[in-house]
């Protein structure tokens, strides 16, 4: 009975999403709205090793092209807390946490359109080693800048899909 009402249930799925007002956030692909209004962003210069990793991996996502229609900016607050303490006062634990906060602009009003928040936060180990617990802090910051590019960049496409009109309207 299953097996005979699966192919008719999903052969109704795109009607019942499109009865609720559901359309993908990438519509159109390449040439669609979101992508079109993503491109057109320019992401402004951020101070420090953590701002070039952030700007780097927003500027891989967004792909700008063209004259800019908006200007991304970001402050980024980047900190390390110590967690887990021996009873010698050894840190063995550690959380870095990468925050930022993001405004866009519209380049030709000079209006913010878009002041909102991100970020994200991973734990890591200090070991006896210096080297590698410098590195493991590096790697984490990489990590995080690509977390918190992803949710900043869904957040952009969040915002073009709401200012632009569905195809056929």
């Amino acid at each position: 009975m299953i097996r005979r009402a699966a192919p008719l249930l999903l052969a109704c799925l795109p009607l019942a999403l499109a009865g609720c007002g559901l359309r993908p956030l990438y519509a159109g692909g390449e040439s669609g709205p979101v992508r079109s209004v993503l491109s057109g962003v320019e992401v402004a210069p951020i101070p420090g090793q953590n701002g070039w990793l952030m700007s780097t991996a927003l500027r891989d996502r967004l792909r700008a092209e063209g004259a800019p229609r908006y200007t991304l900016t970001v402050a980024l607050d980047d900190e390390i807390t110590g967690l887990g303490v021996r009873r010698d006062d050894a840190v063995t634990r550690e959380r870095r946490t990468l925050r930022a906060r993001y405004q866009l602009v519209d380049a030709a009003s000079g209006e913010t359109v878009l002041d909102a928040t991100a970020g994200s936060d991973v734990g890591i180990d200090v070991v006896s080693s210096e080297y590698a617990t410098i590195a493991a802090e590096q790697s984490a910051l990489e990590r995080l800048s690509g977390i918190v590019a992803d949710q900043i960049v869904a957040r952009l496409a969040l915002y073009a899909q709401r200012t632009t009109p569905p195809a056929g309207q």
